[in-house]
């Protein structure tokens, strides 16, 4: 007799379509049986407030609001670390320039602040954590990091991505993130690398 498991439903904390994408990508490796819905596609029509310091405290934050609806939550927290500004824009990335979500004017906001620091001072690094809780407290939360190291280029290079992948420059592939396929992007980018972490840690928690 063969039995049929109904698909783990897992909900996504987020409406960045983008974010959305990627991360469905290696979700959908973790167990073929996987359902993955998004703040949309329960209805879910309010904000979360992000009001946390660290990418760890404003991924939980969203993931421990889906796991409150009844469902298992995930969120990504993200952005970029720029050494010369001492870690700006931080937790702040998608609203560096006072709006949310305005690459454009975040990214001109980067190139201001940037305009004196020499080519040798321009390094940062992406930064993604993605955290995990589950309805009712039933398993401990996950939180797994993943960075990725580049530098900051003086103006735009490619036409992909979002965010502020046209300016930053990872040296290995010798392309922004903009200017790179998403093969490319999903083996090395911040969000890959927190994704591997967390697809293992996921599945270890699942077996208990």
């Amino acid at each position: 007799m063969n039995i049929v498991r109904e698909p783990l439903k897992i909900v996504l904390a987020s409406r960045n379509q983008h974010k959305i994408k990627e991360l469905y990508t290696f979700l959908s490796q973790v167990d073929s049986t996987i359902e993955i819905l998004s703040l949309d596609d329960i209805g879910f029509l309010g904000d979360i407030e992000e009001n946390g310091t660290t990418f760890e405290a404003n991924a939980l934050i969203k993931a421990q609001a889906v796991a409150a609806l009844g469902y298992i939550g995930i969120a990504d927290d993200s952005g970029l670390s720029v050494d010369a500004l001492d870690g700006a824009p931080g937790v702040y990335s998608a609203r560096y320039a006072g709006g949310h979500g305005d690459d454009h004017k975040n990214n001109m906001l980067l190139l201001e602040n940037m305009k004196d620091v020499p080519d040798e001072k321009r390094t940062a690094q992406f930064v993604s954590v993605i955290a995990c809780a589950f309805p009712d407290n039933s398993h401990a939360p996950i939180v797994c990091r993943g960075t990725c190291p580049g530098t900051i280029l003086h103006a735009y290079r490619g036409n992909g991505g979002f965010g502020y992948d046209p300016l930053f420059y990872y040296a290995p592939l010798e392309k922004t993130y903009a200017e790179m396929t998403p093969d490319e992007k999903n083996q090395i980018s911040h969000r890959a690398n927190a994704m591997h972490l967390f697809s293992a840690a996921f599945k270890k928690e699942l077996q208990k």
